[in-house]
């Protein structure tokens, strides 16, 4: 949550039907994330929902580009494997926010954007995109029937249907596709509208004591840094920089972004929430190209808590994930597509072997073997032919 800067030029917000179905996009990743840490660790539907929404409405504002708000993914992971409490999740939020506030701040955060090879940026990337892809994957097969509302089929007919929709301007492939998640989900249950309850929830968060903040800092937030500064920051700015050359975000504006986000909105009872690639990248990929696709996002999200409540955690836990796995699986296709650029076979070595290292351990192991090796290649302790393209005989 940044004030926008006059440096670059502001484009004006769109809010046509691109900008509706990029919205949508990101929705893979939010939904199940949000759904696992309410049912498994107690976070409140509404206020996360709610603050998610604001976010959005300030970010689409703030970066006038389609800068994703999502769940912090180490932290919900951990939260939801291990059970973490409502107070150790918000700790962990807090935490990590300051951190990231402080490395933006001071502008640490654009030395290390500086001394970072792009090559070992492009694997972090790769890394991402591929996790996300296999998600996809897995989210559609794991239904474990092959035809049914939610289902092996249901799954394959929505990735058609975005590959006939690819170039098409008259109909966006993830509005057609989300229409179907619904119309499944009510054919599916046709209980649902009947049940839905009006009106907000909320209470004060249980903030916990100082042995919760330890584990929550200990488990969730020393894992989440390394991702957030890498993928959320360094990362998106060069993933915004791919896409938007002349209005892409810098990483000192988005690390104080993250940061005041989380330190904002987690005392609140608001999930821990940054800008992430693949999110960029998943709008991107289904029409978005202004803030205006945030905005409209962020709206929907401040409607749809104030309105529904907890009612809606029913909605969301019952959408068909063969669908939700369709916009994972496309949106981690088109973050891999932006590592095309490493042409040069060091680049492209640098580049697998981060991704390798990530997909095997995690982003910091990942990292620190690409700038490892990256380092080694630039000191000459490797000599892998850097001016040969990685097509060449």
């Amino acid at each position: 949550m940044t004030i926008a800067s006059s440096e670059k030029p502001q484009p004006r917000l769109r809010f046509d039907r691109a900008e509706v179905a990029g919205a949508l996009g990101d929705l893979g990743t939010f939904i199940p994330l949000l759904v696992g840490m309410v049912h498994q660790c107690g976070l409140q539907i509404g206020p996360a929902l709610l603050a998610a929404g604001v976010m959005n409405v300030f970010t689409g504002l703030a970066f006038r580009i389609p800068m994703a708000v999502q769940p912090m993914k180490a932290i919900a992971a951990v939260a939801i494997a291990e059970g973490l409490n409502e107070s150790q999740i918000l700790a962990a939020g807090i935490a990590t926010g300051v951190v990231v506030l402080l490395l933006g701040l001071t502008g640490l955060i654009d030395t290390l954007n500086r001394i970072i090879p792009r090559s070992v940026v492009r694997g972090l990337q790769l890394a991402l995109g591929l996790k996300l892809l296999a998600g996809g994957f897995t989210m559609i097969a794991k239904t474990g029937v092959w035809i049914g509302y939610d289902s092996i089929a249901t799954g394959v007919a929505c990735a058609i249907v975005v590959l006939l929709l690819y170039q098409s301007k008259r109909v966006p492939a993830a509005l057609a596709v989300f229409a179907i998640g619904v119309v499944v989900l009510l054919a599916a249950d046709p209980t649902l509208l009947s049940n839905t309850r009006f009106g907000f929830a909320w209470r004060w968060p249980d903030l916990g004591n100082s042995q919760d903040w330890l584990h929550g800092i200990r488990r969730a937030a020393l894992p989440q840094l390394p991702l957030t500064t890498l993928n959320s920051v360094i990362a998106v700015c060069a993933l915004s920089s791919d896409l938007f050359p002349k209005r892409s975000a810098a990483p000192r504006r988005v690390a104080i972004s993250v940061g005041l986000m989380n330190i904002l909105a987690c005392p609140f009872g608001a999930m821990p929430m940054c800008h992430g690639a693949g999110g960029l990248a998943a709008q991107y990929r289904f029409g978005a190209r202004t803030g205006g696709s945030v905005v409209i996002l962020g709206t929907v999200k401040i409607v749809l808590a104030l309105a529904l409540g907890s009612s809606l955690l029913v909605w969301l836990d019952a959408y068909p994930e063969s669908v939700l796995g369709v916009l994972l699986l496309f949106s981690g296709l088109e973050l891999t597509l932006v590592c095309r650029d490493q042409r040069r076979r060091r680049d492209f070595l640098i580049m697998l072997m981060t991704a390798g290292a990530c997909i095997a351990q995690n982003m910091a192991v990942g990292f620190v073997i690409g700038a490892l090796l990256a380092a080694a290649v630039a000191i000459g302790v490797f000599r892998i032919g850097s001016e040969n393209k990685v097509d060449d005989k």
